[in-house]
């Protein structure tokens, strides 16, 4: 299956955003500082989607619609964890241990591991649509960011999210 790329220039203070798809979905979503990759540069439908998806987000305001995307070589665990960052609300955050709490309660256990939680959150391959940057530690705290804490604390003041610097 062939690989298509596309650079999203961020506005400042960001790092930009490595697009990449099969030519019919969103297959993932990346800061970037340095670009190296052996994909075709290509504009297609989907990024133009994308890239209207992010100029709307970065603006400040909540998209009304939500490109194709696929996740692609994902565990069943991951993809529900996943699944609950998706349902996190623009503007809203969540912990690692709420979300390890609804995951115990979904399977009738009696705890689930905030750290196994934030395992998946870090393999999030497409970061911003599927909010991984919403999740916060206890009391509201920065935790890591696969994208870069800086591009976190950027993301996280978008949405005028309140969070505590360290």
């Amino acid at each position: 299956m062939s690989s298509f790329c596309l650079i999203y220039p961020t506005p400042e203070n960001f790092d930009d955003i490595l697009l990449t798809s099969d030519g019919k979905v969103l297959t993932g979503l990346h800061f970037v500082k340095q670009y190296k990759a052996s994909f075709e540069q290509k504009s297609l439908p989907i990024f133009q989607e994308v890239c209207r998806w992010l100029d709307v987000y970065f603006s400040g305001q909540e998209p009304d619609f939500t490109p194709k995307f696929r996740i692609e070589n994902s565990t069943p665990f991951r993809r529900e964890v996943l699944e609950i960052l998706v349902s996190i609300p623009f503007g809203k955050t969540m912990t690692y241990s709420e979300i390890a709490a609804q995951i115990a309660k979904n399977h009738g256990i009696e705890k689930m591991s905030a750290q196994a939680v934030g395992g998946a959150v870090g393999k999030n391959p497409i970061g911003i649509i599927i909010p991984c940057h919403r999740v916060l530690g206890s009391g509201k705290s920065l935790t890591g960011y696969s994208g870069g804490i800086k591009n976190k604390i950027g993301l996280l003041k978008v949405e005028k999210i309140e969070f505590l610097e360290e």
